[in-house]
């Protein structure tokens, strides 16, 4: 069976994805902080005839992660699919005019949690001469959201980093693309539940062919 790692796996969008993968026939790693809400998920994803597990990491602990995946493949073997979208709302955001060294650094830590996971899988995808990478944003990444000035910040730096990989891995057989995410996940808009938003990532592995797609669900 093919693997997908879904690095920042939660209850909202990380749980619709690995249930989207599962009903196409993945295994799936989830990979998160806490151990007790993973097992709680696994055994969700169980019941529905889905195989998974959770493997514990913090993405701004790069050793953590390397542990992780030498952990799942351990278990199951080379992944198929990366899929990266951690959130944490214990980071705060700061306005335009109130970025600071103290503020980014977080939020760079944070989104560089991505560069530590794609390492852990390309050099297995590149060998095999298939694999797909899904690296996910905020919306603010494409349009920037004034008050999230150091999170955009970040995760434009992220963007950049994943379509230049995007190019550089499609020569190898490998598809990576961007996906943000202009959209109160699960606050009421019909295209923004998770279920919804999950189907676009099923969608793009199948047809491989965007390095980029931007997911806008605002008005209601």
């Amino acid at each position: 069976m093919p693997v997908i790692a879904i690095v920042g796996a939660g209850p909202g969008l990380g749980y619709e994805i690995a249930r989207a993968f599962g009903g196409e026939g993945f295994t799936v790693a989830l990979v998160a902080r806490n151990a007790e809400k993973l097992d709680a998920l696994a055994a969700e994803l169980g019941g529905e005839g889905i195989a998974a597990a959770g493997f514990t990491a913090d993405v701004t602990r790069p050793d953590t992660v390397a542990a992780a995946f030498t952990r799942i493949k351990e278990r199951f073997g080379r992944i198929d699919v990366l899929e990266f979208s951690p959130a944490d709302r214990a980071l705060d955001a700061a306005g335009v005019l109130d970025v600071a060294p103290e503020n980014l650094q977080p939020m760079f830590d944070f989104h560089v949690g991505a560069v530590t996971a794609v390492k852990q899988v390309a050099p297995d995808m590149i060998a095999a001469g298939e694999g797909t990478i899904l690296v996910t944003t905020g919306g603010g990444s494409i349009n920037p959201v004034p008050f999230f000035a150091n999170i955009n910040f970040a995760a434009a730096g992220l963007r950049n980093w994943t379509l230049n990989l995007h190019n550089e891995l499609k020569e190898h057989g490998v598809y990576v693309a961007h996906v943000a995410i202009s959209a109160w996940i699960g606050a009421g808009h019909p295209d923004a539940e998770p279920d919804v938003i999950a189907r676009k990532y099923v969608e793009l592995y199948r047809t491989r062919t965007e390095p980029e797609h931007h997911h806008i669900a605002l008005d209601r």
